[in-house]
């Protein structure tokens, strides 16, 4: 009797198995896979869009793909700004790193610098009268870096002994991306 409940169980669970996912069939999306994502050289992001009006539904994938983007330098920027505070004995360090922070907020909140399109789709669904749209962008890394550099050179409330730090920073970050562009 206990065999026969065991191969019952066994059964539905393989017919289970054999059933529809839940989740539904997979969807590949357009700028998905390795040659949409950041890496050493290049900050990358994707985004999508859709609305009944096909502008709206560019301006929610532009908008979305350029967050990403601004998410990854911002990321990027605090966590050499923390590892510069752990490196250093500097008393006023954290004064460096809130400058360096406010300086990455500045200059995601102007234009990004170096931004090219990867490419752009657009779809139309008849039976839901919906554009959707997917983007794509890239910014290469010692481009940002370098136009965070001169933004720092024109911010007003750096002092010297701060920018100096600052630019050592960003010169180390530089560096690694322009070794990166080399390999």
């Amino acid at each position: 009797m206990k065999y026969a409940h065991f191969v019952l169980i066994a059964a539905l669970a393989a017919l289970y198995s054999c059933a529809s996912n839940p989740f539904g069939k997979k969807v590949k999306e357009p700028f998905r896979g390795s040659a949409y994502e950041s890496n050493n050289r290049w900050f990358r992001g994707t985004g999508k869009g859709e609305s009944s009006q096909d502008n709206i539904a560019l301006g929610k994938a532009d908008i979305a793909a350029k967050a990403q983007l601004a998410g990854q330098v911002n990321s990027t920027m605090k966590q050499v700004a923390d590892q510069y505070l752990g490196q250093t004995e500097n008393e006023r360090a954290a004064d460096v790193a809130d400058k360096f922070q406010s300086l990455v907020r500045q200059t995601m909140n102007t234009e990004i610098a170096d931004l090219r399109k990867m490419g752009q789709e657009k779809y139309y669904n008849a039976k839901t009268k919906t554009y959707t749209v997917f983007i794509a962008y890239e910014i290469k890394k010692n481009a940002m870096f370098r136009f965070m550099k001169k933004q720092a050179k024109v911010d007003q409330t750096i002092d010297e002994r701060q920018m100096k730090i600052i630019e050592e920073i960003l010169d180390e970050q530089i560096r690694k991306a322009d070794e990166a562009d080399k390999n």
